[in-house]
């Protein structure tokens, strides 16, 4: 299934391989359009997971801060979500239209 996560209109990402987990699906780092996408200072930790990195989302000029957020070192436990963005935040996520 393709997956889209969308925001203000514009597909941020687009992905037959997401990963589904605790009802987030995190797209592939590949499959991000990194111009919408700018560093957040924002972390968080998640016991069994890691520590989460965060991405402000940009639109037109509009942003939506710590949008998007990853695990740049996941646990062994969540080694599936390396190098993969999950959304929120406002953030469409929906199967993509053929």
């Amino acid at each position: 299934m393709r997956v889209q996560a969308i925001w203000n209109g514009q597909v941020l990402a687009e992905s037959d391989q997401t990963v589904r987990l605790e009802g987030n699906y995190y797209f592939p780092t590949s499959s991000l359009d990194m111009a919408h996408f700018q560093d957040s200072d924002r972390h968080t930790v998640c016991p069994w997971k890691g520590i989460a990195s965060y991405y402000d989302v940009v639109v037109d000029g509009e942003v939506n801060r710590a949008a998007a957020w990853n695990y740049p070192k996941p646990s062994r436990l969540a080694s599936s979500i390396i190098d993969h963005v999950a959304f929120w935040n406002g953030v469409k996520v929906v199967q993509a239209e053929d």
